[in-house]
């Protein structure tokens, strides 16, 4: 299936991953009244579908957007509440980057009528293919289990002290999936070495962990929230690094082969 906003590949096994903020694309029309910080993009979650590639082998679906999350959030509730109460946090149509750079030039900012235009025409489909696909992996296999994959700087003063651990699983306190589903998650972050983790840490799951993981339905969500640097430069150009990336892929499918298992 494929859409303007988004493009959903079925797989064959109870696994959807899902890639929120890996879009780049902005459409010209926004593009014009952006800041050079903003069309630098550097909030991406980059090459993440490419790291992940080893998840289509495995059978797993994917759903992968088109635009930047400097378009919309695809990763924010539609009414726009904070999902961190009390921490500052960027909004379902970001006017800053995560440094508080700002993203439009004076006068330029989207306006409601706007907004509400990006929602419906970039947010909604990406939601109504997860949904969907999700319904689809349920009734063939009696669950199913959401990967909500995601990556970002390392340091972000903006939003936590210090260095992020490297892996940081949220799964809501719990909420989005079984405890046992959590703990064959846990369980590999445990036997590896190689990177630090935390469970429900500093990101314990966006608005698509919450509102999609539905444990006594048999729907699983887990989010993955992982440094940059485990798989590329941080700096400019974001370069992806085959030097780094194949240390951290067999971790990752530990990981997504473990939650399956554990959810059927």
């Amino acid at each position: 299936m494929a859409s303007d906003a988004c493009v959903l590949t079925p797989g064959t096994i109870p696994l959807l991953v899902s890639f929120p903020h890996a879009g780049t694309e902005i459409p010209a029309s926004i593009a014009r009244r952006m800041t050079d910080a903003a069309l630098l993009r550097a909030d991406t979650d980059w090459h993440l579908p490419r790291l992940y590639d080893f998840v289509r082998e495995m059978g797993a679906s994917t759903l992968v957007p088109r635009y930047s999350r400097y378009v919309i959030d695809l990763n924010r509730p539609p009414e726009d509440t904070n999902l961190y109460p009390g921490q500052d946090t960027t909004g379902l149509v970001p006017i800053d980057t995560f440094r508080k750079e700002p993203l439009y030039r004076d006068g330029e900012l989207p306006d409601a009528q706007e907004i509400e235009q990006r929602r419906r025409d970039c947010w909604q489909p990406y939601h109504d293919a997860l949904r969907a696909e999700l319904d689809r992996l349920r009734a063939a296999h009696g669950v199913a289990v959401l990967w909500d994959a995601h990556s970002i700087s390392s340091v972000l003063p903006r939003f936590f002290e210090g260095r992020l651990p490297d892996l940081n699983l949220g799964t809501a306190e719990g909420r989005s999936c079984s405890p046992k589903v959590q703990a064959a998650a846990e369980a590999v972050l445990k036997s590896q070495s190689l990177f630090s983790h935390v469970s429900n840490g500093r990101f314990k799951g966006g608005h698509i962990t919450r509102h999609y993981g539905e444990p006594s339905r048999n729907i699983h969500a887990l989010q993955m929230e992982m440094c940059h640097a485990t798989y590329m430069d941080e700096p400019p150009p974001f370069a992806y690094r085959d030097d780094l990336a194949p240390r951290v892929q067999p971790v990752l499918q530990r990981m997504l082969q473990a939650v399956v298992e554990a959810a059927r």
